[in-house]
């Protein structure tokens, strides 16, 4: 498996962003290039475009929703059990000074580097993006969605 850090860390479901996505946005070009093409069968055919669009719509919202939603709830509790471990000190405190996406970036910082972070996190107000650049020993996470 490859080294994960900033540039590498995002990853992608074969099947949804390079088939279904692609095959789909196809699909809706060949029924809008069909409906202009053909006036007399139209309505059939931006009928099954809105019908394409609603079914890519309602699989990239129910599969973040699900997805997503779980993960978020596990990252947390992930956060604050490492910070327990680390400092035997409980992290809500800490936790309701940051946004989601911050904890979520700082779980890519080792633990040697994740105190000093947090609390710098907390006390600046860093991005996601500059807490995730600014770790130094990056902490892999093969399983997010």
């Amino acid at each position: 498996m490859k080294v994960q850090n900033y540039g590498n860390h995002a990853k992608y479901y074969a099947a949804h962003h390079f088939v279904f996505y692609p095959l789909l946005v196809f699909f809706i070009g060949c029924t809008i290039h069909h409906a202009i093409k053909d006036p007399e069968r139209a309505p059939e055919f931006w009928a099954i475009t809105v019908t394409l669009v609603m079914i890519g719509w309602l699989s990239f919202m129910v599969r973040q929703h699900y997805a997503l939603g779980n993960q978020n709830r596990i990252v947390r509790l992930e956060m604050r059990l490492r910070y327990y471990q680390l400092m035997h000190e409980r992290f809500e405190p800490l936790e309701s000074k940051l946004s989601f996406g911050q904890i979520a970036a700082l779980r890519f910082a080792a633990d040697e580097e994740l105190v000093a972070l947090v609390k710098l996190a907390a006390e600046t107000g860093l991005s996601s993006r500059e807490i995730k650049r600014a770790v130094k020993n990056w902490e892999p996470d093969h399983m997010r969605v």
